[in-house]
Order: C-alpha cells, then sequence, then structure tokens
C-alpha cells in the first residue's frame, strides 16, 4: 500500500447560482497579463451547452484522455509513432477559435473622436492582433442559454437520449439548465503530464497539486491536446503552457484558493484526501461501467489503523492525516456517495467531484394548486426535467446507478428535513424514504448542516503542506518560486 495525501475538491452543484465571481476572482490574480486575455482557469458554463472550449467533452474531435487498448491503458493523443509526428502539430488540438478570440474596445476614438454628426462608437479591438474584430464568442457564450437550438442541442452529453427526450428539453414548458464550474481536476492519472515530452509537468507528491515547470516547457502543446477537459493553456507571449495551480501560495499559508474564498453560493469544498498510489493503474483500466466505484475504492479510510501507519511509513506527516480525518471532500465522496467525478470515462481519475444538481421535476398547475407528476420520490427523479442519461453521461460514464443513488438520497433528506422544519410530511414517510435511500436520520442532518448551515472552516479543511520538508531542505526558495506553474518572466528561447 503506497498511502500519498491530495487535495481535493467537492462542487455542490445545487448550490451554484452562476455569478462567475470564482471567474472573476481567479481571473483578476493570473490571467490577466499578456498572452492569457483568453485564458479562464476557472470558467462556469451552462449545461445543456456546448462548454468552453467549444465542445471540449467530445474526445471524437479532441483525442483527450486515456484509452484501454488490448487490456492496457494508452493516451488517446499521443503514442510512440505520434510522438514524432506530432511534435510540433496536434491535429487534435483546439484552436483559438473553440476557446474564443479575446477583445478589448478603441476606448480612445470614444473618449477623443472628433466633434460630429455621428455618434462616435467603441469598436471591438483584437487583443492579439491589435486589429479590428468581429465579436463571435466569449468565454461563457451560451451562458443561461439551456433551452437553446444553437448551443444547448449541441451538448455532447445528449447522446443516448431519445429523439422525444432531445425534443422535450427544448420544449418551452420543460427549458432548464443548471451551472457547471470548472477548474483543473489535479488528476490522480493526469494525461497532461504522461503526455508532455519534456517532463515540465509533474505532480507535487506532497500535496497532488499538477503544475508546469516553466523553466523545462517547449512549447510542444502535447499536455493541451491530451488533457480531456481543456483545462491547460498556451500563453502565445511567453511560448509556455499554463495552468490553474490550485492557488498553491495560498494554501501553503493556510488560506482558501481565491476561486473558492470568493464564492458567493458557497458551493466549494477543499479537503485532503489519502489514496493508493499503488492502484492507479488497475483503477483507470477498470471497465466503464465500474469505474466509479472502482475510484471511489482507492479513497483510503484515514482513520484505519493500517492506513494510518501506511501513510506514515510513506512520510505523510501526522498533521495531514488529521486534516484527512475531518476533510469534508472524504464525507461527500467515501461516506455519503453523493459527490461524483466528472467525466471519469477519460479515466484521468479527477480529484474534483460534483454533487449532481436536483432538477425540477414536472408538475401541473390546477387553480393554486402544483401537483407533480409523481408521488413516488424515485419517479419524481427519473421525470426531472433533465433527464437521468444526460446527468448520467455528466457523472457516470453512461451509467445511471450512481448518479441516482446520490440523486435519491438528496431528496430523502429534503423530504426528512422537510418533515423536521415544517412538518407537512409525515415522519414516518420521511423515515422510510431514508432507509430506501441508504440513509439514516443522523447521517441526513450531517448532510443537512454541511450543505446548509456550513461556516468557512466547515468548508475548507486545509492540512499543513510541510513545505520546509518537501521543498526547501533540498533547494532555496527564491530560484523556485519561477520553476512551479506561474511567474515564468524571461523571454522565450528557441531549441532544446
Amino acid at each position: 500500500m503506497n498511502v500519498r495525501s491530495q487535495v481535493s475538491m467537492v462542487f455542490h452543484l445545487d448550490k451554484c447560482i452562476g455569478c462567475h465571481t470564482c471567474s472573476v476572482a481567479c481571473k483578476n490574480i493570473w490571467t490577466d497579463r499578456k498572452g492569457t486575455e483568453y485564458m479562464w482557469w476557472n470558467n462556469v458554463e451552462t449545461k445543456p451547452g456546448t462548454g468552453y472550449p467549444t465542445q471540449w467533452e467530445d474526445q471524437d474531435k479532441f483525442n483527450g484522455g486515456w484509452q484501454v487498448q488490448d487490456g492496457k491503458l494508452q493516451l488517446r493523443s499521443m503514442s510512440k509513432a505520434k510522438s514524432v509526428t506530432n511534435l510540433f502539430h496536434h491535429p487534435n488540438m483546439p484552436t483559438l477559435d473553440d476557446y474564443y478570440h479575446p477583445w478589448t474596445y478603441d476606448y480612445q476614438h470614444l473618449f477623443n473622436a472628433p466633434e460630429g454628426t455621428d455618434q462616435p462608437t467603441a469598436r471591438p479591438i483584437s487583443m492579439v492582433t491589435g486589429e479590428p474584430c468581429e465579436i463571435n464568442a466569449g468565454p461563457n457564450w451560451d451562458d443561461d442559454l439551456g433551452g437553446s437550438p444553437v448551443y444547448a442541442e449541441s451538448d455532447p452529453n445528449l447522446a443516448g437520449l431519445t429523439i422525444e427526450q432531445r425534443q422535450q428539453l427544448s420544449a418551452v414548458e420543460r427549458l432548464v439548465f443548471f451551472y457547471f464550474p470548472r477548474i483543473c481536476n489535479h488528476c490522480l492519472n493526469p494525461a497532461c503530464v504522461a503526455a508532455c515530452p519534456s517532463g515540465a509537468l509533474y505532480k507535487r507528491g506532497e500535496d497532488g497539486i499538477v503544475l508546469v515547470d516553466q523553466t523545462r516547457c517547449r512549447a510542444w502543446r502535447a499536455c493541451i491536446a491530451a488533457c480531456p477537459y481543456k483545462k491547460v493553456y498556451f500563453n502565445w507571449h511567453t511560448g509556455k503552457s499554463e495552468k490553474c495551480i490550485l492557488c498553491f501560495p495560498r494554501l501553503e499559508t493556510g488560506q482558501a484558493p481565491a476561486c473558492f474564498h470568493s464564492c458567493v453560493g458557497r458551493i466549494r469544498y477543499l479537503g485532503v484526501l489519502l489514496y493508493d498510489a499503488d492502484r492507479i493503474e488497475a483503477v483507470a483500466s477498470s471497465p466503464a461501467e465500474d469505474l466509479v466505484e472502482a475510484h471511489r475504492s482507492i479513497v483510503l479510510d484515514p482513520s484505519d489503523p493500517a492506513v494510518i501507519a501506511a501513510a506514515r511509513a510513506s512520510g505523510v506527516h501526522d498533521s495531514v492525516i488529521d486534516a484527512a480525518q475531518r476533510s469534508p471532500v472524504y464525507k461527500f465522496v467515501k461516506i455519503w456517495k453523493i459527490a461524483l467525478p466528472p467525466h471519469i470515462e477519460f479515466r484521468t481519475l479527477p480529484m474534483l467531484f460534483y454533487v449532481p444538481p436536483m432538477a425540477p421535476v414536472m408538475a401541473n398547475r390546477t387553480g393554486a394548486v402544483v401537483d407533480g407528476v409523481s408521488t413516488d420520490l424515485f419517479s419524481d427523479i427519473d421525470d426531472s426535467r433533465v433527464p437521468l442519461q444526460f446527468l448520467a453521461n455528466l457523472f457516470g460514464a453512461g451509467h445511471g446507478g450512481p448518479v441516482k443513488y446520490a440523486l435519491r438520497k438528496q431528496k430523502a433528506v429534503r423530504w426528512y428535513r422537510r418533515a423536521v422544519t415544517v412538518g407537512d410530511v409525515d415522519m414516518a414517510t420521511a423515515e422510510r424514504m431514508l432507509r430506501e435511500a441508504d440513509c439514516s436520520p443522523e447521517e441526513a442532518e450531517a448532510i443537512y448542516r454541511l450543505t446548509s448551515l456550513c461556516t468557512f472552516d466547515d468548508r475548507f479543511v486545509i492540512p499543513p503542506m510541510q513545505r520546509e520538508q518537501a521543498l526547501e531542505m533540498l533547494e532555496g526558495p527564491e530560484p523556485h518560486k519561477q520553476g512551479a506553474g506561474f511567474g515564468f518572466i524571461a523571454g522565450p528561447k528557441r531549441g532544446v
């Protein structure tokens, strides 16, 4: 058992209000420099929708992530043969048009235009070329357009839905959407790290954060093609790849990442998980229908004496083990099993998990009374406006079992709290629903408190990073600053 620690995250989609505060906070701190204009390390998408970059989930188009061939785990974008032919060009890499052409406005023309008969305007100017441009897309171009025949109908997650279900999603009385915030998943089996020919991308051993060594990056961009979530970007000014660094300078001082700290809906949770690194390849090679449970099984119980002993033997500090025992992520993922990884079929084993949203159920209104199409708890989930298959494609590798389990438990908790606080639901019925959802009243109360009454310290259990042991004993901190994925200020150099 090779026990390691991993800083992990949970996003509760039922609480996201789509305010984009997280995106703006990240943008202002990390990607307001030349060459990063189109980068959004944190972005919030509308589902159903095409996302950013456009249709990033379509791996038939982008060939990202891993696949199992002849029983072996292999990169979709790279192989021994492709490593040479694709060295300077990746045919499946997104273009700037797949993201969007960043722009600003000619404000000087607006403010300083000479007096005339016409109204001066601020024309859009490309932030890349400096020339006038047409605005055709943006980082959240399909924001709130869940019923759009242009964007929503092009969502790759609609695969497997019947024609009737697709038509229902666009019907006025069934229009529905939810927000889907995304950052780098800091995966256990990151395709970007495996694909990099120069070894510039690496995963920190002490906390699992995936970073880019800017001094080793040679602009081959294999990482961008390999990442199925398209969360690695190319800085056209410095000639280096960049990505979300999970605000590790903040984590090292006990602060939550900027996007977590600024979250208005309090949807974000952060904690540390212990996992068995020896099982990564076996778990990532599991059949599609077993991937969710296999991924969950790699997470270890931090209170198990055997796990604690193995963690200490691997160099995990006792303070990190203590943080793992208090981690909210462990509760959501391992104990309650209501948080699921996005697109686990990409086999990167993401360490960002999502609590799937409780989509509104179909209902009929008769006078002042609104009746659901069904009074049965589980049928309501099946009859919700977002088809279960859509959520299964997003969070269950196409299999609805884990998603339905998470939704059933959330629904049961709501009924139980309704019985406790309002009293218009029979307690016996609520407790029966809890039993059918594999949930006890004590667990329901714990879920309710962590999702509704959580404090800052409840949501963010940040482990001491022990950097004095992990890095500073090996090299001075000053030279290390520019080699950790951000802050590279020297100009690009050609050649190897």
